[in-house]
This record gives structure tokens, sequence and C-alpha cells, in this order.
């Protein structure tokens, strides 16, 4: 039997790479109409300053907060970057926002480095702001979290594109019922839980621009 050609594999790659993509993101565990949307009008994060011009309107963000000693709490960024990053961030659209007070900017490049070592690192974004800004910034995603003393929290959380935090609705993740963020300090967290919400927030986009095609 003759071997298929390089150029057959090249087509069949573009062909059903996109479908397999497809299929990937609809294997979560949870049906994405579930998925709760707990707050909206998430403040947006123009204000920081950083080395790009980043908003989160628009875009699918996981938004962290490590807090001033950034590299003692990069176990998390590494986590995420394994987990979530290096599945997704071909998605268009598609971020990660780390919001630290001024003073950590050579520490960040220093974390970006080295989550560059494996992947590309370009849609990793980092800003910067006062303590109060970042408190302001935190406060208005309105969980059951704290930040510390050096405005830090472990929890990772799931903005969409229209400002709203996403999360779950369960009685046994948390006192008042509802998962806000995901604990990025735990791999099983961000494996088990994390991936799959990230998933059903893209397949809920994929299929709101099929449907707004169809529309036009």
């Amino acid at each position: 039997m003759a071997k298929p050609s390089k150029n057959t594999l090249v087509l069949s790659v573009l062909f059903f790479g996109p479908l397999l993509f497809y299929l990937f993101l609809l294997t979560g565990t949870n049906n994405f109409a579930k998925l709760p949307r707990l707050t909206e009008k998430v403040d947006d994060v123009e204000q920081f300053s950083s080395s790009d011009t980043i908003k989160l309107k628009n875009n699918i963000s996981v938004l962290c907060f490590l807090g001033s000693d950034l590299l003692n709490h990069k176990t998390n960024a590494l986590n995420l970057n394994e987990k979530i990053y290096k599945h997704f961030y071909g998605f268009k659209g598609f971020q990660f926002v780390v919001v630290l007070p001024k003073g950590s900017e050579a520490d960040a490049r220093q974390l970006k480095k080295e989550l560059g070592a494996t992947y590309n690192v370009d849609k990793w974004h980092f800003v910067f702001g006062d303590g109060a800004e970042v408190q302001k910034m935190f406060s208005s995603l309105k969980t059951s979290y704290t930040l510390d003393d050096q405005y830090y929290t472990p929890y990772a959380f799931i903005v969409d594109r229209e400002l709203t935090l996403r999360g779950r609705n369960d009685e046994e993740a948390e006192e008042d019922g509802l998962m806000y963020g995901y604990n990025a300090e735990s791999v099983a967290t961000v494996h088990q839980e994390m991936v799959d919400d990230v998933k059903v927030v893209m397949a809920e986009y994929r299929l709101a621009l099929k449907k707004n095609k169809r529309e036009i």
C-alpha cells in the first residue's frame, strides 16, 4: 500500500486540525450553559501601566494576583502555564493577565523569561498599579476571597469578553455555594476543574460566533 505523501498529510492536518480543536473544547465535563456568570462589570485593566496596551474587554482572560513577592509564588504561574496556557494560547482573543503592585517589574520580567523556556508567552501580560489600584481591581470581582498584605491570592479567575467573572455553582467548593476562582497552588484543581471551565467558555464563544454568522 502506498504511503501518504507529505502534501496529503499537511492537508489532512489543516483540514482536521480545527475540527479536532473544536471537539477538544467540547470535552469539558460541564455544560457551558450551566457555567454561572458570577459578577458582571468587572473593572478593566487599562488604567494599569504595562509594556503593551492590555484590556480585558473583548478577550477571554485568566486573571491572577501574584503579589509583590512574585517569584515566591511562581509555582502558580508555572502550573497555569503547563495546564491551561499551553492548550489555549493559539486561540484568538485568549490571554493571561497578572495584576501586580508597582515595584514588581523586574521580577515579572524574570518570571516571563522562565515561563518562556518552553512556550511562546506573548499572551502572558503583566500590569502594574499602586496598592489601592490593585485592591480596587480585585474588589470589583466581588468574591469571598481576600488579598494578603502583599496583594497576593492563590486564586486565578476566568473573565469573559463581556467583563463577567465566570465560575461554578458548587456547594462543596465554597461556603456560599459559589466557586469564584481556582486555587492555582493546586495542580489538581487547575487540571481537573479550571481546564474544563476554560474549554466551556471557549466553546460558548465559538458557538456564538457561528450563530451570528448564520444570522447575518
